[in-house]
Order: structure tokens, then C-alpha cells, then sequence
């Protein structure tokens, strides 16, 4: 029942604005002709999920049948057999389908059991898709638990691929996925795309996967004709696979869950526990060659978001290649990257530490790695140069607590002073990568940005932490009778040491408006 190869299960929007349900190979040959603006019932956190999947999928299904991603099928039926070919052991389509009564047989993105018997292990029943869902809401703080008691077949399908392939250590018996640095990790995407439509993002990363399987079973324990499918081998709870016997782009399960249909044709699910992880790779930290996600070369651990997000200084560290290795899907194809593109899931102890997304635009060929002075060493050093500013700020802002006299500040001082150096953080945070770019494109041209950066920071940067500065004393505690004193000397001191600490930059001018 609920046949994603034969049933129009998947609701999406079109470019036109129309609102039409299909099949899971009608959403490809969709999205290869790139008419497909949305997904009604994909919820913002699944977004990596649904597109990892698709991606994997895809190109597991296009390599089995020959094919090199140069040319993607647009026809659904083309579509449906490749996919078929991934599960020919199941000529009923089994694998396919949300439900399936005989729990000895898989079901979609849910792993068959050895007997009938283990129908007992199912104890828990899940009532909404929401629940189900690897968002931690339990507690009802911030986002509502089981709240979707009107629900479509999408809505669980969504749910199922994001607890299967994103979740993470959930409490003895409820493990975690592998593509994570530990069970309370996160599996990030930090990409490029040419276009920000869902379709031109799967196009371009299932070509590239394609046209770079070998480096994928480079340094891995995968294997070239492995599993690619880990719900349609049984599982019990109480064994975990090993590497060598999976595909590099396999789609993994995580959760002994089943997907059952009411009498009225609703949906819910049961679940059970497991002993084991279901694929043995707690020692690999995370770096299983997932394509979409970058490893500390440093600690040999794939990247765990925190909960701060993609902010620039952020950004630039995963840019950074002494000490990160970018995903395969970060490095350019030939076509044009237009986008840079960062989501992550973050997860807490016992909650969730929010979803995070980025997209930022990139202009032509300014993504390009290979200069000595590129996108990742001139971002690097404008970090730098706004740490400096930020502690010359912090310093300027602590004399004015210490009400004019440099000698009485203490480190008492800085919880109140971090929220205004956080302040600056931001406002640069939100064109730092629009500005940086002007740079770069003059380094790739001339060889010399030296004009654009002493720029951004007269125009920019400076005027932006004065105005933090001044903001910072009007609102302040400070007693009247030392207030004007205050001002004086942390303007003097904010001044004195722009000047001296950034002295190349002040030649030849007169004093700041």
C-alpha cells in the first residue's frame, strides 16, 4: 500500500503556481526539467534530508543502470525501472511502498524483521508523522509535539527519511545514524549548487556524484557493488553491518520503526528498540565520505554544527583547508556555482539547538580554490582584521564602564560588553560575503585588493563599530556626573588605537566625522 512508484503520494508546487501530487519518478523527471518550486509538505529541517536522498538515490540508480550523468532521463517510466533495479528481489515492490502488513518484508525506509514473532518488539505507537520526526520537541517548549493529527502520506514519508538518515543518540536503544561525529552530532551540508531551485541542486550533485564515484571509494571502506538499500536487509536490533559490505552512497536506517494503515486508510507507526547501532562505524567519527559534509583534518571528525549556525567566522573556518577537507560536492564542476549553500540540524543534549540555512551568492569563478589569494585565504584574514576591531571595541566599551579610568576595568565587566561586540559580529555577518567577493574578483584580475580592503574597512567597518560604540553609551549604566568624562575617554581610547593598530589605513586623513 502507498506505492511511491505507482501512487501519487509526493505534493509539490510548480513554477507556474500549480499544486499537482506524483510518484516518486515523477518528481525526477520534474525535477530534471527543473519545474518544481517546492514540496507543500517538506518542513524546513528535512530540507537536507529530502535532497541527500533524492541525490543518493539517483545516482545509486543511474550508476546501476550504466548510466554516466551526463544526460539525466526525463521520462518517469525511464525512471521507475531504474529505480526498480536497485530492489530486484522484490518484484512487488515492497521496498516502495509506506506500508507493508508482512513485517518479514521491508517496507519503504523501514527494515524487515526475521519473524513474525518480532511483532512484539513494537511497543510504541507513533500517532502523527510529527512525532516520529527527529526534532526534539518532547517537552512542548518550543515547537509542538504531535500537532499533525491531519496528515498526508508525504507528511510521514518526509518524516521517515529525516529520522532515518539525520537522527542522532536518542536514549538506550534509539541510536543514531553514522554519517555523524557522535550520537549527538549532526549531518551538515555544506555545498555548492548553480542554481537555488531544488532541481538544478539535484541535477548538478547527482552528475557529479556519477562522474566522481572513484574518489567517493578513495581512503573508504565502501565498496564499489555493496548494499546501496539498508532497509531491505533485515534487521533485529541486535547485529550492525559493517563498511565493507556498502555502497559509498548508501542510504542507511537508523530506527526499527513500521508504518501501519487504520481501517479508514490513516496512517501511524510503531516502533522498537535495538542493542546495536545498525552500521558498525563508531570509530570512523563521522567520516564515512559523506559528499555533502567537511572533516577536521585535525581532530579526523566530520564537522558538528554548534549551535551558533553559518555566521561568517564560521563559514570561513570550514573554508579553511589546513584544517578542513571539503566535501566532494563543495569542489567546482565546470558549470557555474552560483550559490554556496549551509544547512545543518542542530542537536543538544536532550533538545534541539535549532535548523540552520545559508545561501550565499557567489559571483563568477570567485570560488575558484586554486589562487594563492582566493576566497578562503582573504576571508581568513578580514576575520582577523574584524577580531581586531572587536577587541579594540570590547576595550573601549570597559572603559566606559569603568566611568572614564582605564585603570579600574575589570573582567566583571565583559558579560555586559559581549553583547556589543555580538552586535558588530552581526551587522558585518550580513554582507561580509557580498564584500569580500569585490576582493577576490580584484586579486583574480589585478593581483592587488589592497585599495578594496582598506575600503570595507574605512566604509564599513569602522563607522559600523563606532556606531556600536555609541549606541553602547547611550545605553549603558553610567552615573550622570561621570558620564560625559566616560565618553570622552573610551571615544579617545576607540580612536587612539584604530589609528595605531590599523596605522596603514589612516595616512593622510583628518579625523572621523
Amino acid at each position: 500500500m502507498y506505492n511511491l512508484l505507482t501512487e501519487p503520494l509526493i505534493r509539490y508546487k510548480t513554477d507556474s503556481g500549480e499544486l499537482p501530487t506524483a510518484t516518486l519518478p515523477q518528481i525526477y523527471a520534474a525535477l530534471v526539467a527543473d519545474d518544481v518550486a517546492s514540496f507543500s509538505a517538506l518542513r524546513p529541517h528535512q530540507r537536507h534530508a529530502w535532497h541527500a536522498f533524492l541525490v543518493q538515490l539517483g545516482a545509486m540508480a543511474l550508476h546501476r543502470a550504466g548510466k554516466d550523468g551526463s544526460d539525466l532521463p526525463t521520462d518517469a517510466g525511464e525512471w521507475a525501472a531504474m529505480i526498480r533495479g536497485l530492489t530486484p528481489d522484490w518484484p512487488e515492490d515492497e521496498p516502495w511502498q509506506l506500508v507493508v502488513d508482512d513485517i518479514t518484508k521491508p517496507a519503504f525506509m523501514q527494515p524487515p524483521a526475521s519473524s513474525t514473532g518480532r511483532e512484539a518488539d513494537f511497543k510504541a505507537n507513533v500517532s502523527t508523522p510529527d512525532e516520529l520526526d527527529m526534532l526534539v520537541a518532547s517537552k512542548n517548549h518550543d515547537l509542538k509535539a504531535s500537532v499533525a493529527i491531519t496528515n498526508h502520506s508525504d507528511d510521514w514519508l518526509f518524516s521517515l527519511i529525516g529520522l532515518q538518515t539525520m537522527e542522532g543518540y536518542a536514549g538506550a536503544g534509539n541510536h543514531g545514524i553514522s554519517r555523524m561525529n557522535g550520537g549527538l552530532g549532526n549531518r551538515p551540508a555544506f555545498t555548492l549548487t548553480p542554481s537555488n531551485k531544488v532541481g538544478g541542486h539535484v541535477k548538478r550533485d547527482i552528475a557529479t556524484l556519477l562522474q566522481r564515484r572513484s574518489s567517493l571509494l578513495n581512503g573508504h571502506a565502501m565498496v564499489n557493488q555493496g548494499i546501496n538499500l539498508l532497509w531491505t536487509v533485515g534487521w533485529d536490533g541486535t547485529e550492525s553491518f559493517p563498511l565493507n559490505k556498502l555502497d559509498p552512497l548508501f542510504i542507511e536506517v537508523c530506527r526499527r520503526v513500521r508504518l501501519v494503515s487504520r481501517i479508514d486508510g490513516s496512517l501511524f507507526g510503531i516502533r522498537a528498540s535495538s542493542k546495536a547501532t545498525r552500521v558498525e562505524a563508531k570509530a570512523m567519527n563521522g567520516c564515512m565520505g559523506d559528499p555533502w559534509t567537511p572533516i577536521d583534518l585535525k581532530g579526523n571528525k566530520s564537522l558538528t554544527l554548534s549551535a551558533g549556525g553559518f555566521t561568517y567566522r564560521r563559514v570561513t573556518e570550514y573554508l579553511d583547508r589546513s584544517s578542513w577537507a571539503l566535501p566532494i560536492l563543495f569542489a567546482p564542476t565546470g558549470q557555474e556555482e552560483h550559490y554556496l549553500v549551509a544547512r545543518a540540524m542542530v542537536r543538544g543534549q536532550g533538545k534541539t539547538e535549532g535548523y540552520h540555512e545559508r545561501f550565499i551568492p557567489l559571483r563568477r569563478g570567485v570560488v575558484r580554490m586554486d589562487s594563492n589569494r582566493g576566497l578562503d585565504v582573504i576571508s581568513k584574514e578580514r576575520v582577523v582584521e574584524v577580531g581586531k576591531v572587536q577587541r579594540i571595541l570590547s576595550h573601549a566599551i570597559q572603559v566606559f564602564l569603568a566611568r572614564g579610568d582605564a585603570a579600574k576595568v575589570n573582567r566583571d565587566q565583559l558579560r555586559l560588553v559581549h553583547q556589543w561586540c555580538n552586535r558588530l559580529d552581526k551587522a558585518i555577518d550580513a554582507n561580509f560575503f557580498e564584500d569580500l567577493q569585490d576582493e577576490v574578483e580584484v586579486e583574480q584580475s589585478q593581483g592587488n585588493g589592497s585599495t578594496v580592503r582598506h575600503d570595507w574597512l574605512q566604509e564599513i567597518v569602522f563607522p559600523l563599530a563606532r556606531h556600536v560604540l555609541y549606541e553602547a553609551e547611550d545605553s549603558l549604566p553610567c552615573p550622570s556626573i561621570y558620564r560625559y568624562r566616560a565618553r570622552v575617554e573610551a571615544d579617545g581610547l576607540f580612536e587612539g588605537r584604530l589609528r595605531t593598530e590599523f596605522s596603514d589605513h589612516f595616512r593622510n586623513q583628518g579625523d572621523p566625522e
